[in-house]
């Protein structure tokens, strides 16, 4: 499997089909079933169908919403919690200044801008 950490991961087509197992997800997702399921506990936006024996059953945008949040987390360096505001439309836009760069970053930017400015200052 590809590393979900590289900005570069092509996923694969979604088929044209009504519902797709966990397993088929996972593949078309290139994220662990495990991590689904996880997933599922912390965006409520994310309700797969449950059929004979919890087996989930997921739709195409169900699928769509899966890759939204796997690049938010994993290419955008969101935490779960900063993803989970941002789908819900709380966050920064897109396109705002700092948007997707994880707060530890902009602290660090933040500190060193200081530092020239005092030594402008000087």
């Amino acid at each position: 499997m590809l590393d979900p950490d590289s900005s570069n991961i092509e996923l694969p087509a979604i088929p044209g089909k009504r519902y797709f197992t966990i397993g088929e997800v996972s593949d078309l997702c290139l994220v662990k079933p495990h991590v689904l399921r996880y997933w599922e506990q912390e965006f409520p936006q994310l309700k797969p169908v449950k059929r004979r024996g919890n087996r989930r059953y997921y739709q195409r945008h169900d699928v769509e919403l899966i890759r939204d949040i796997r690049s938010l987390l994993y290419e955008q360096g969101f935490t779960i919690g900063g993803a989970r505001q941002q789908l819900e439309g709380e966050g920064p836009k897109p396109d705002a200044p700092g948007a997707g760069v994880p707060s530890g970053v902009l602290r660090e930017i933040r500190e060193e801008l200081e530092a020239v400015l005092k030594l402008l200052k000087s």
